[in-house]
């Protein structure tokens, strides 16, 4: 997660980047400000401590930062020594600031809202909404009655579902979407799209590709689909729809390529915006043009009917390959990066074989200690451990000491029952907000985990809150951090420590951080964990189960984990039985 302060410095380039849109300005200008603030959003350190003291050195380090130019870093010194950078104020009096909101109604493109502005003085979303009926919004080029249509249903949507939806959401809805269009007479081939395929923790719609014999079938099962409250748009190569199944209510787009054109397609529409745009730049420079139908020579564009065959657009790898590149996993197309990165070999699902934190009814969980080791052994998993809270968390039912030791002992009577997994005894340990724990240090040396987790005080400062974690981090009993900003997706931001402190802390204590895979929690995010990465740290992957349902979160974590960059041999979870059960033994001598 970025610091304030780079947070920020985020808005402002993506406010510089959206006002030079609207204005009509140079596009290298409104890319160069965009990507800027992509970067400041992903960067772990906190640039006022890149700056430090030394502006001029500060520039130079910045300018290391691959996105951010010598005028974009002097920019960042200027609001770190003033508070603003004047080339934002200068554009922010320019552009009406409820302009940035119009911008993001679908279908409204910067040339279609400065007309609104310049024509009918729309400045807001307030302001459309009230001319939505006026003749002069029709008047206005493009602006036909169904153009107003759907600008009428986009801001009702918006209204009723909001901007993102969180993965865990929308993730099982996609594959029972796209698993019924399969089933559909002459379906070749399938496929989600868009930000759910690359894994992002919230998503704005669902993107699915069908290549099909049957044109007409397919758009008639995606229009009729079970759910389906209304059909926005139904075309040749493209339907949209309004979804509601079991209270989702989200948009979801069709697209009908060719199969000879799926991989090229399924690429395009995947994304991300930044990486195709790479992808381009790269295809330019070889005298040839990528677009949603393939990779093709030469830089004139022709019709799409005019019978040219392009280079490659059958499978996705085959177009890297002829960009002279290796396949990209989706969850790394965000443009940090891959292209000039070599790839690792990321981690997989079915390279998790332990679970190292869950609960039981003994605390918060739901289930009885027989039910969690038959679910975690049902999954395949070498190792479970059952970590129930303690004493502290008294909403969670949190256990004293003297109910540790009852508990260990129901938990050692259940496991011999259990002959194909070993069941190892801990508990989620709170870290309190001096960054104590909650139990003494000799309690803790009994135990065989402990994951130390926050649960209280989550707005400390980012100091008090660095301070609190390395506390924890040091204590030599401790082998996991738990969500260790203690961040919900969506509804609450959490600590905001020090992070590349904390991973270096983490390090030096070979303390494994850890990604819970809850889709609410998500916690670390992708840009933490590739940090760990970078650094040579240990992740865990934990699904923090309260339920048998949610060893299925597993999945979550694990494309948190790609995004992240993250290899399986930087996850704990994925060691054999021997390597694992040693690293938690090490810490006990």
């Amino acid at each position: 997660m970025p610091t304030n302060t780079n947070a920020r410095l985020a808005q402002i380039f993506e406010q510089m980047a959206a006002a030079l849109e609207l204005t009509g300005a140079n596009p290298f200008r409104i890319n160069s400000d965009a990507r800027v603030a992509r970067v400041l959003k992903d960067l772990t350190q906190d640039v006022e401590a890149i700056v430090d003291e030394d502006p001029e050195q500060g520039i130079k380090q910045l300018t290391k930062i691959d996105g951010i130019g010598k005028g974009s870093a002097e920019k960042i010194v200027e609001f770190l020594e003033t508070g603003e950078i004047a080339e934002h104020t200068e554009l922010l009096s320019k552009v009406p600031a409820g302009l940035f909101g119009v911008l993001d109604i679908p279908g409204l493109g910067p040339k279609t809202v400065k007309l609104m502005w310049d024509k009918l003085g729309i400045t807001s979303i307030e302001d459309l909404k009230a001319k939505l009926d006026s003749p002069e919004l029709r008047e206005l080029p493009r602006m036909g009655d169904k153009t107003i249509e759907n600008i009428r249903k986009a801001l009702e949507f918006r209204e009723k579902a909001g901007d993102r939806t969180p993965i865990g959401i929308v993730r099982p809805v996609a594959i029972e979407f796209v698993e019924a269009l399969r089933k559909v007479k002459g379906a070749e081939q399938v496929e989600y799209a868009g930000s759910l395929r690359r894994g992002k923790e919230t998503i704005g719609d669902i993107d699915i590709l069908a290549a099909c014999k049957d044109a007409d079938a397919m758009r008639q099962a995606f229009c009729t689909y079970e759910g389906v409250t209304q059909v926005l748009s139904r075309g040749d190569t493209k339907c949209s729809v309004r979804v509601d199944l079991r209270g989702l209510v989200i948009q979801a787009d069709l697209r009908l390529v060719p199969r000879a054109n799926f991989g090229a397609a399924w690429l395009y529409f995947t994304g991300s915006k930044e990486h195709n745009v790479r992808l381009r730049e790269l295809a330019i420079k070889k005298k040839h043009r990528l677009n949603e139908y393939g990779l093709y020579k030469g830089l004139d564009e022709r019709p799409q009917d005019s019978g040219e065959k392009p280079v490659a657009a059958a499978k996705e790898a085959d177009v890297y390959k002829a960009l002279g590149l290796p396949y990209i996993p989706p969850e790394l197309r965000e443009d940090r990066g891959e292209l000039d990165a070599d790839i690792p070999d990321l981690l997989e699902l079915k390279d998790i074989k332990a679970e190292l934190h869950a609960h039981t009814n003994a605390s918060d969980g739901k289930l009885t200690i027989d039910e969690l080791i038959s679910g975690a052994e049902s999954r395949g998993f070498h190792t479970l451990a059952v970590t129930d809270h303690s004493v502290s968390s008294v909403i969670a039912n949190g256990l004293s000491v003297e109910r540790l030791w009852q508990h260990r002992k129901a938990v050692a009577a259940a496991a011999k029952k259990h002959k194909n997994i070993t069941v190892v005894f801990g508990a989620e340990v709170d870290i309190l907000p001096d960054g104590t724990l909650d139990y003494e240090d000799k309690v803790l040396a009994e135990l065989d985990v402990v994951v130390a987790s926050p649960h209280v005080s989550l707005r400390q400062d980012s100091k008090t809150a660095t301070k609190r974690l390395l506390k924890a981090i040091s204590n030599p009993y401790v082998h996991i951090i738990g969500h260790p900003t203690g961040r919900m997706v969506g509804t609450r931001e959490g600590l905001e420590p020090d992070m590349k402190a904390i991973i270096t802390a983490a390090k030096e204590h070979n303390v494994a951080l850890e990604i819970n895979a809850s889709w609410k929690r998500l916690d670390l995010r992708d840009t933490h964990v590739r940090a760990v990465v970078e650094a040579g740290g240990l992740i865990a992957i934990d699904t923090d189960t309260h339920r048998i349902p949610h060893f299925d979160n597993l999945i979550y974590g694990v494309l948190t984990g790609r995004r992240g960059w993250l290899p399986a041999e930087q996850c704990i979870n994925t060691w054999s039985a021997k390597k694992l059960h040693a690293w938690l033994k090490s810490k006990r001598r």
